[in-house]
């Protein structure tokens, strides 16, 4: 991975799906009284198949929280849903996080790569950057897994993630307020206010803002705030609901510093010399930023016939915008083959998206269901990077400018052989367009090539493909809260361009899975148990190409996944228990590739070299001692084992007074981050979590002492190029919030 992505990536899919039914949550504080007998387990609605529909219903391996549940398990953000979903794992990686589902997701560092495991924020698709901003006013979230190649479409093989935030409501005035205050001066205040302006029209506000020192001190000359935390975020949200006809508008803006990335030198790589004892000292030589902000906005319109049918549809507008400065090398003293310290970065990505979908949904009171729906996405990405690659007469300046289209069409259909049996049948055709311009330029300015450098690489391309995908099922309703279902689907994710002359194919993957939901104990215990088996082609990897001598991305091997994940959920009286395990095997084929990390470092290394000809970069290099064997393990980002459980008791303590301790626990195994299986500086070892949480509430209001990372363990949570992020240290805090 080139250090000047950054684990950039992007993606170009969208679908939608719309969070209806008020949840049970703390952080809302607003929600009405489940749906299941009050004594056990309450129903989570979700909307995975266009439908408001009970989860332990619907035949796909899901796991659903609610905004009260989020706050439980001390989840804040997209990185914190590893330690409460199975089989998910989010991995640092600088500018963007990657996000893996049963070893299926993103594994490159190039713009050109789209994710396998889409994120949706009220059912518009999110690009990949500003991704990593605070939950706030959230309805719930929904986390499916395995490909979801009908409803979803490209960009799901490895599954889907749904953020879906409170709709404004008419029945009456309402919302929350909230403050903390934490350890390194953790300062934080949110709320929403809901109001109804008429029997048919609703407004919502709500806003965050949140500040946090550095959990790092930098030595360096420039006395950086790395990894400190100041952020900002509003919403607006309008329903209009005459009749049978609802609008929901929502406009949300994000604008988030952190002082630039923290991380340091992999230990054996150039510059581990450069390591302070302190894992938490930083000597970078050069200021860092990280400036992010956002515009979202969505509009649902849904209109019901009739007969039953609903007309749906979702637009989107998004547009997110970064700039970054890195001390590339993450230290300050020469490397273990003299490089320069000097190597700096300025980096600008802007992306913008256009979305819309449409759905035609039929009623489910008879046999026979369908829904038909259609989309398109467009998306303009800007990405211009200034590095300089060891001295300030060898600039290095990358320009890339993306325009990606992508048309589909779907269908999904259910028919009942018997009030208990039902087939289920779904396809998708997407097709996919990207064109691309831009150049790598060395030396612009220097006394070696002049005011304009040296082009050494032409990065105008296009690039066009398109897969039918979709899903055959059988669904078993065994009454009451019990289903068996069984089914085959098939996702895929775009290829792309890297240069005029060089292109990647589509992944693909098909997903064959059997599950069984159930409940025991008048629902005061309910079980989600499924077993996998997954074939996958076309594995895209970021590597050096020695035709060009650039980074770019190849196909290079197919894999086998196969595995199990186990879910429960228990209450008896105030004693409640939640947890979910997850067993994932993979197996990736060997390939051939250059080792880039043995390379030279110098800026441009050229084309290889004919037989015969020496060296002589950039006119051309020659890659074969650098030529490796890789691959032949397991999937990357993919751990073997993941876990989690969480238990709670709520004492009551008379006249609306209750206390609540609750502990939780989290286990993330370990993974490899490269196909070169090198244990120093590709692996992330496991690490277990331990959080806790002691709650007192009176009436309307609650106190709230919490503790995160309790251990205080000290783990890598992710790797760029050569070097590493950490995992956020122990944390004490105080809540306070109040709803009315």
């Amino acid at each position: 991975m080139k250090p000047e992505m950054l684990g950039f990536t992007s993606t170009v899919t969208i679908v939608t799906a719309l969070l209806w039914a008020p949840p049970a949550t703390a952080q809302a504080q607003e929600a009405p009284a489940p749906q299941a007998d009050q004594t056990g387990v309450a129903d989570i609605i979700v909307t995975a198949q266009r439908r408001e529909e009970k989860l332990q219903s619907v035949p796909i391996a899901a796991t659903a929280l609610t905004s009260d549940e989020l706050n439980q398990k001390a989840v804040t953000r997209l990185g914190d849903l590893q330690y409460a979903a199975p089989s998910l794992s989010i991995t640092d990686q600088g500018l963007t996080q990657s996000v893996n589902i049963r070893g299926i997701g993103i594994s490159s560092g190039s713009p050109q790569v789209a994710n396998g495991v889409a994120t949706y924020i009220d059912g518009v698709f999110q690009p990949p950057i500003v991704t990593s901003s605070s939950f706030y006013d959230i309805g719930s979230v929904e986390v499916l897994r395995g490909p979801q190649g009908t409803l979803v479409g490209s960009n799901s093989t490895g599954g889907a993630i749904f953020i879906n935030t409170q709709n404004p409501s008419t029945d009456k005035m309402k919302g929350y307020a909230q403050a903390s205050y934490g350890s390194y001066n953790a300062v934080s205040a949110e709320g929403a206010v809901n109001l109804p302006i008429s029997s048919t029209l609703a407004v919502r506000f709500a806003g965050v803002t949140r500040w946090r020192d550095s959990y790092y001190h930098d030595v360096g000359s420039f006395h950086n705030k790395p990894d400190s935390l100041d952020e900002q975020a509003g919403r607006i949200g309008i329903m209009w609901n005459p009749a049978n006809f609802r609008a929901v508008a929502k406009v949300e803006w994000v604008d988030k510093n952190t002082g630039g990335y923290a991380y340091r030198p992999i230990l054996t790589t150039a510059f581990a010399a450069d390591r302070l004892p302190d894992f938490r000292e930083l000597d970078y030589n050069a200021p860092t930023l990280n400036h992010e902000r956002a515009f979202n906005s969505s509009l649902e319109l849904r209109y019901e016939l009739d007969g039953g049918i609903v007309l749906r549809s979702v637009s989107g507008y998004t547009n997110k915008r970064i700039n970054n400065l890195y001390d590339t090398d993450g230290g300050s003293l020469l490397g273990a083959h003299g490089e320069s310290p000097n190597q700096t970065q300025d980096q600008f990505v802007r992306e913008r998206e256009y979305t819309e979908e449409i759905n035609i949904i039929s009623p489910t009171t008879g046999a026979f269901n369908w829904i038909l729906g259609g989309y398109a996405q467009k998306n303009k990405i800007d990405v211009i990077i200034k590095s300089l690659a060891g001295a300030v007469t060898d600039p290095t300046d990358i320009r890339n400018f993306q325009d990606k289209l992508t048309l589909g069409a779907f269908a999904q259909a259910g028919y009942k052989i018997t009030p208990a049996l039902e087939v289920q049948l779904g396809v998708r055709y997407s097709n996919y367009k990207v064109t691309s311009s831009g150049n790598v330029v060395i030396g612009a300015g220097g006394p070696i090539f002049g005011p304009t450098g040296l082009q050494v690489a032409d990065l105008a391309a296009s690039h066009n493909d398109g897969r039918l995908t979709g899903k055959l099922g059988l669904n078993w309703n065994l009454g009451g809260e019990g289903l068996i279902y069984v089914f085959a689907a098939r996702g895929y994710k775009p290829g792309g361009a890297n240069s005029v002359s060089s292109e990647f194919g589509p992944e693909t993957v098909w997903d064959y899975e059997a599950g069984w939901k159930s409940s025991f104990f008048r629902n005061h215990l309910r079980t989600q148990l499924g077993i996998f088996y997954m074939d996958y082609h076309d594995f895209q990897f970021d590597t050096v190409e020695p035709s060009t001598g650039q980074s770019g991305v190849v196909n290079i091997s197919n894999a086998t996944i196969k595995g199990a994940e186990f879910q429960a959920q228990a209450k008896f009286g105030g004693l409640s228990f939640d947890g979910g395990i997850a067993y994932v095997d993979s197996k990736l084929a060997a390939v051939t590739i250059v080792n880039s990390r043995a390379l030279p470092s110098i800026p441009q290394y050229g084309p290889q070299c004919p037989a015969g000809t020496p060296s002589n970069p950039p006119v051309c290099f020659n890659y074969t001692p650098f030529l490796v064997t890789a691959g032949g393990g397991p999937n990357l980002f993919s751990p073997k084992w993941s876990y989690n459980a969480g238990v709670q008791y709520e004492a009551g303590l008379g006249d609306g007074v209750s206390l609540t301790p609750r502990l939780n626990y989290a286990f993330v195994g370990p993974r490899w981050t490269n196909l070169l299986y090198v244990r120093a500086t590709d692996y992330l070892r496991a690490r277990g979590l331990l959080s806790a949480q002691l709650t007192l509430k009176v009436h309307d209001w609650t106190i709230e002492g919490y503790a995160t990372n309790l251990a205080d363990k000290v783990y890598v949570s992710g790797q760029s190029g050569n070097n590493e992020f950490y995992g956020a240290p122990r944390e004490f805090g105080v809540r306070v919030a109040t709803r009315f």
